[in-house]
């Protein structure tokens, strides 16, 4: 009994070995894709994750044909697997692009709002009235004299 259990759970842990290594093989496939789909699209985050998502399904294709041929078993779980690996880097990618591009656009509001208020100190906003003495440099008080 203890032979069988031990049997089994070396099986067990040999299968979930082999998840993980197609999960990181996604990872992997997928971060190409999404490289290659990032300068494709010029950084459209839907492409991106595409890109991410079809890199590991190609690759995860690829590995499942060749295990056909040669072994004559095709695993689902396995092409599961290493899908997930390549969604896993699209979502984490657009979460960190995204993260990026607030960061960015607060930047670009304090900096807005920091020359706003750099150039009311330095130049009054009221209006003057312009008159032909004022251009000449000459004060109006001089009229009213």
């Amino acid at each position: 009994m203890i032979i069988a259990a031990l049997t089994l759970q070396s099986a067990y842990g040999q299968i979930e070995q082999d998840k993980v290594l197609h999960f990181l093989g996604g990872n992997l496939y997928g971060l190409v894709g999404a490289g290659v789909a990032n300068e494709i699209s010029d950084g459209d985050r839907t492409w991106t994750f595409i890109g991410a998502v079809g890199g590991s399904l190609l690759i995860g294709l690829a590995k499942e044909s060749i295990d056909q041929k040669q072994y004559g078993g095709w695993s689902n779980e396995d092409l599961l697997a290493t899908v997930l690996g390549g969604a896993t880097v699209g979502v984490t990618i657009d979460i960190f692009k995204k993260k990026k591009q607030r960061k960015r656009e607060q930047l670009y509001r304090d900096a807005i709002k920091s020359a706003d208020f750099r150039f009311q100190k330095k130049f009054p906003t009221e209006t003057i009235d312009i008159n032909s003495l004022l251009v000449l440099g000459m004060s109006s008080t001089v009229l009213e004299k």
